[in-house]
């Protein structure tokens, strides 16, 4: 009996301390916070740049991975990319926080660790970084962000509509003060959670940067029926939206690389036509 009541009183301060946390990332909350100079020093080391043969400038896409960190799917991409002209930066924003150790990635999935609105911190700072490259055109940039990076990519064009700066950063990087997205062409989001705990669907506008939506019909991870939603309300605004439906495959289809018991699958020519949208698509709006 009293085992029974010490077993039901941990469960409750569990979910309690689960609620609680949920809250604080619905109110964007955060007990960690940078100078952009100090999370560029962290971030960088992480950088993996693909870049095309010669020297360059190119037009550069920061690319963002899932909740579960870099993954195969980034690296064909990237590689997509160089062959279309275009140099890569994937920014991890898992490995030097540690949380590809200990399967803390998982919480990072469930929200409970390095929010969209957090994580937004490490574009702003990225493309600050990035723009001192000399392989990067400054004026032929692209966001590219897999669910979860697609959710930072979709609060860090929330955050600085509303005039507002990531929770873990102290000061916006000094690039972006004057003009935020300067040079920022296109933003293709692959599957991104849009739902109540993203800062752009409490928003009531996204700086109008060219999207393209890759989502999945009946996504069991996201629901897509948020995305369109929120894409519905850029169109109204007069910003430029094209989505595209996957029917028949799965979130992550195109990422091969999966969790032990994943029910996720992979799906190559999905994958492909991704990547074809994805290259159309920033022909389209970054030109050459």
């Amino acid at each position: 009996m009293f085992t029974g009541v010490v077993l039901i009183a941990i469960l409750g301060v569990a979910v309690a301390a689960l609620g609680l946390n949920t809250l604080r990332a619905f109110l964007g909350w955060s007990a960690v916070t940078y100078t952009p100079a100090e999370l560029a020093e962290t971030l960088r080391p992480g950088y993996v740049v693909t870049q095309p043969p010669g020297t360059g400038p190119f037009p550069t896409a920061l690319l963002l991975s899932g909740c579960g960190g870099p993954k195969d799917n980034l690296d064909r991409l990237a590689r997509a990319l160089a062959d279309a002209g275009w140099a890569s930066v994937v920014v991890d924003s898992h490995g030097p926080r540690g949380l590809d150790m200990a399967e803390q990635w998982r919480l990072v999935c469930a929200g409970q660790l390095l929010t969209g609105s957090e994580r937004a911190a490490d574009i702003a700072v990225a493309l600050d970084d990035i723009r001192g490259m000399e392989l990067v055109d400054p004026d032929r940039l692209a966001l590219i962000g897999a669910s979860h990076g697609g959710w930072a990519i979709l609060d860090l064009l929330a955050l600085i509509h509303a005039g507002e700066q990531p929770p873990t950063l102290t000061t916006w990087p000094a690039s972006l003060r004057a003009d935020a997205l300067e040079g920022v062409r296109a933003a293709v989001l692959f599957y991104p959670y849009c739902g109540a705990l993203s800062r752009a669907a409490r928003s009531d506008g996204l700086v109008p940067v060219p999207m393209l939506f890759l989502l999945v019909e009946d996504d069991r991870i996201v629901d897509e029926a948020d995305c369109l939603a929120l894409a519905e309300r850029q169109l109204v605004a007069g910003a430029r939206v094209d989505v595209e439906l996957f029917d028949g495959v799965t979130h992550g289809f195109d990422q091969a690389e999966k969790a032990p018991l994943s029910t996720l699958d992979y799906d190559p020519q999905a994958a492909a036509q991704a990547i074809a949208s994805t290259l159309e698509f920033l022909d389209m709006t970054a030109g050459r």
